[in-house]
């Protein structure tokens, strides 16, 4: 793996098969999936990542402490691709759900035991995640960084996009693929429009330690003022004694009353807390540091553009109620490199605009399915009209009962 520098760049035009702009999680796991395939000449992909922020030297700027759901499927494809490895003593597994509504006896159990899985799921936090993209691409020689660094212009041609780079580097390549997130400057280089729709909910990030250790149970519970989701987490380097497990908590609330819970001291949240999602947990004897964001659906209206495809929140960004964001946007980077390698395999332009369809139509359904998951969800479980509150009891009754329903749902959110 190379680091650019870009004083060095400047007057020289380089050129590659593939740019991928952005050096987040999508677009290091993009680099990284890209990076055994190999052309026609059995010659490895030369690949260039672009990243605004110092990647190399300082990964926090880029891979914060939030926390994701890993789901079956995606630690299977971070194990083919060389990342599991640096990561798996890090992950947190999940064993089982829970799901519940406050005050009523709608529930549903799903259990790793009867899919014949290790572990439906598992949590770890992006900083971790990236550390072990990060270790993956420093054992290949074919991708070089230009970090920090960033896209000023795109002149799409024919045969090839140039791509101009602040630092005054000049960049070819057949394919540019934009994993540069929801505010996407590639998107917007190519005038692809975007659908949004506010769900006038935030959701409020902490980590939290509980009395009672969470033995590997993700609990998903739904409350007067929102659905609550509680993580297993895997301990503190120099967690409290006292605490006996550790949690990474989702809560949906109303931007005011997220406001308000932000603003209540620790004990506070805490007693909050407590009320809302239960004793299941035992006392929850620390709150870490609080943390909301605005809830978003956003979709871009088209995949892909001449020699150029969007990958993850560039192209989607939906509710985080089922835990789905990353793992829709690995199945992206998964379908992406199918489509790569089947071309590369005929001999055919990897840019080519027929290849980059069957890309968009290999991901239009399953986005759409968990979109339409996550905004059902959203609808059912964040309204508490009485004939909402009853059908969604019996329904997350006959789910813990009616194995073929169970098994549908499990099977899509482990990511199969």
């Amino acid at each position: 793996m190379n680091s650019s520098l870009n004083k060095d760049k400047a007057t020289s035009t380089n050129h590659f098969d593939v740019v991928i702009a952005g050096g987040g999680l999508s677009g290091a796991l993009m680099a990284l999936s890209l990076s055994t395939l190999v052309t026609g000449q059995q010659m490895p992909l030369k690949i260039a990542i672009v990243e605004a922020n110092p990647i190399l030297t300082d990964p926090s700027r880029s891979f914060d402490d939030r926390v994701l759901a890993l789901s079956h499927g995606s630690a299977a494809y971070l194990t083919d691709v060389g990342a599991w490895q640096y990561l798996y003593q890090h992950a947190e597994p999940i064993n089982n759900i829970h799901i519940s509504d406050r005050g009523h006896y709608g529930k549903a159990r799903l259990y790793a035991k009867q899919q014949q899985v290790d572990a439906l799921g598992y949590v770890a936090e992006m900083s971790v995640i990236g550390a072990a993209l990060l270790k993956a691409l420093a054992t290949k020689n074919n991708i070089t960084w230009f970090a920090p660094d960033r896209i000023e212009n795109v002149q799409w041609q024919s045969e090839q996009v140039n791509v101009e780079l602040s630092s005054g580097a000049q960049l070819t390549a057949a394919l540019l693929l934009g994993c540069d997130g929801v505010q996407s400057p590639c998107r917007k280089f190519a005038n692809i429009a975007t659908t949004s729709r506010d769900y006038q909910q935030s959701a409020l990030i902490a980590n939290v330690a509980t009395a009672h250790h969470h033995n590997n149970i993700a609990y998903e519970r739904f409350t007067e003022t929102g659905p609550i989701a509680m993580l297993p987490l895997s301990p503190a380097p120099n967690s409290n004694k006292q605490s006996a497990g550790r949690c990474s908590l989702v809560w949906t609330l109303t931007p005011e009353l997220a406001e308000k819970m932000l603003n209540l001291s620790d004990d506070e949240f805490a007693e909050q807390l407590a009320q809302s999602f239960g004793h299941w947990l035992g006392k929850i004897t620390h709150v870490g540091k609080r943390v909301t964001y605005p809830l978003t659906l956003v979709q871009a209206s088209e995949q892909v553009y001449h020699r150029m495809a969007l990958i993850g929140n560039a192209s989607h960004t939906i509710h985080p109620i089922a835990g789905q964001g990353f793992n829709l946007g690995l199945r992206d980077v998964s379908d992406m490199t199918q489509v790569i390698k089947n071309a590369l395999a005929q001999q055919q332009d990897i840019g080519a605009f027929a290849n980059l369809m069957q890309y968009a139509q290999a991901r239009q359904q399953d986005q759409q399915q968990v979109i339409s998951l996550t905004d059902s969800l959203v609808t059912l479980f964040s309204n508490q009209l009485p004939p909402l509150v009853a059908g969604r009891n019996i329904g997350l009754k006959v789910l813990n009962y009616v194995p073929i329903l169970k098994n549908a749902l499990v099977k899509k959110t482990m990511g199969y």
